[in-house]
């Protein structure tokens, strides 16, 4: 437990902070969860197990939003400084293991429930205007909300859920990835088996569905995920993935390392490190 204390101690962006009188160094973002680009100020945020993270415009460096330490599993970008989350909450608080659906309209660095308190851990979450997928790790269970988050409709997943995409323009079309991939065309009420690899994914133009396998060689597809092509590779299995546009895309390693690229997947450069 002292290991754990002296973890969600540490309050501060990168600066040594002390619990009774010990130093403690932020660990940084540790197991990264998820990724998203604030349209406010088109910052980088890395959502991971030891906090949520922001590297702004022009920096290379993840430092801590807030002083929370809790682990984000879930993670979505909705809007201008508006995100939505879910995961487990920092020992030093009184919530419960599983925090539902939580919403931080000030990016990031306050967060309060929405719904699902105490009964869902979305280890998938994805946003799309007013429809919101989520897999409900610890039941798992497919649920898809179409007011923000706030009520939920259960869906049959075709198996566990790695990734969920909804496709561009039309979200009742998504792509999720289990062992192999699907496609639903009502929002989660019957799926399709399209096969494949099983990956992350992001789906910013409705003719460019991006893949990351756990080689960390890029695919693309054309046709909405039956076929792929190979493109570039991050070079190391993959933790999250991120499409802001068409050409340019995120992805996370497991040590914290951020990779982009801006033509399209071809070639990659580390955009933050731990």
């Amino acid at each position: 437990m002292l290991g754990a204390a002296l973890l969600v101690a540490g309050c501060g962006g990168g600066q040594e902070k002390t619990f009774d009188g010990v130093p403690v160094q932020d660990p940084g973002p540790i197991h990264v969860h998820g990724l998203g680009i604030n349209p406010a100020d088109e910052a980088l945020f890395i959502a991971t197990h030891t906090g949520l993270y922001r590297v702004a415009s022009g920096d290379g460096k993840a430092r801590l939003v807030g002083d929370l330490r809790q682990d984000t599993m879930g993670f979505s970008v909705a809007g201008p400084n508006r995100f939505i989350g879910s995961g487990h909450p920092d020992l030093r608080t009184d919530l419960p293991p599983l925090l539902g659906l939580i919403e931080s309209r000030d990016a990031g660095k306050t967060w309060k429930p929405i719904s699902l308190l105490g009964e869902a851990d979305f280890h998938v979450l994805r946003s799309a205007g007013r429809l919101v997928y989520g897999f409900d790790a610890g039941n798992a269970r497919l649920l898809v909300s179409s007011d923000r988050g706030r009520t939920w409709a259960k869906r049959a997943a075709p198996e566990p859920l790695l990734d969920l995409v909804p496709r561009p323009g039309r979200p009742t079309t998504a792509i999720a990835s289990g062992s192999v991939l699907y496609r639903t065309e009502d929002g989660g009420k019957s799926w399709t088996a399209l096969g494949g690899e099983a990956g992350y994914l992001v789906w910013p133009a409705p003719d460019r569905l991006y893949q990351v396998v756990g080689t960390g060689q890029v695919r693309v597809s054309p046709d909405g995920g039956r076929t792929f092509r190979p493109l570039g590779s991050i070079g190391s299995e993959p933790a999250a993935f991120l499409a802001v546009s068409a050409t340019e895309l995120y992805a996370a390693l497991h040590d914290g390392t951020i990779k982009v690229s801006r033509d399209a997947g071809r070639s990659w450069s580390i955009r933050s490190t731990p």
